[in-house]
């Protein structure tokens, strides 16, 4: 694929849609695009994709230079539609985001296609009736990650190792640094390892915000 044919895919939508090279710097900008973020095409193209949408998921922020997304793209692996809450003029908005793959001659990596759907008051509508259910309901533990997990999620694209899962699961049951390496029997720094691993593989921030994020992911 040559580059300016890119540029027509990413023209030959009504749909908000772009484009960004392996780094995530945005190479092409289509005409819904600029009317859901109200921003031109040459004030997007160079800019980093995450700086422009802000996104967000059910468990914070989510676009940063390590996105889940592009780290996918670029072990060229397909990515499955997320839901993400995105920044635009009028105030946030959930959207729906499908990702396709293209290969552009003689440059660097492939490039990431998105096409982004707005979806707000169906998702607004489907978190307000899940967190009533959550709430109210009286379920078992299990149950209750099963209602929250989402299967539009970009976490969902993380890649674990089985030690970083193990980890994760124990942690998801309250276990220290300590327990987790009795249980595993491996070293605290070890331990400290898979856990650091983990963290900037969900890009999260915290212990809890890992777990939340991978069991809205369903990781866990």
């Amino acid at each position: 694929m040559l580059l300016r044919e890119l540029h027509a895919m990413v023209e030959s939508t009504a749909d908000a849609a772009f484009a960004v090279d392996n780094t995530g710097l945005i190479v092409a900008w289509n005409a819904g695009a600029e009317r859901l973020f109200s921003l031109s095409s040459a004030a997007a193209i160079g800019q980093r994709c995450g700086e422009i949408l802000q996104g967000l998921d059910e468990c914070g922020p989510v676009c940063s230079a390590d996105c889940t997304v592009l780290r996918s793209t670029r072990c060229r692996h397909p990515v499955n539609n997320f839901d993400l809450q995105v920044a635009t003029p009028h105030g946030p908005q959930w959207c729906n985001v499908s990702t396709l793959r293209a290969h552009v001659a003689n440059t660097a990596g492939p490039y990431a296609l998105h096409i982004v759907r707005g979806i707000d008051v169906r998702k607004r509508l489907e978190l307000l009736v899940r967190d009533f259910i959550v709430n109210e309901a009286k379920l078992p533990p299990e149950e209750v990650h099963a209602l929250i997990a989402t299967t539009r999620s970009s976490a969902r694209e993380v890649e674990l190792t089985d030690r970083e899962l193990e980890t994760l699961k124990l942690l998801a049951k309250g276990a220290t640094t300590e327990e987790i390496a009795q249980q595993l029997h491996i070293s605290r720094t070890t331990v400290n390892n898979h856990i650091q691993h983990i963290l900037t593989k969900l890009n999260a921030h915290t212990r809890l915000e890992a777990i939340r994020r991978a069991e809205h992911a369903g990781l866990i």
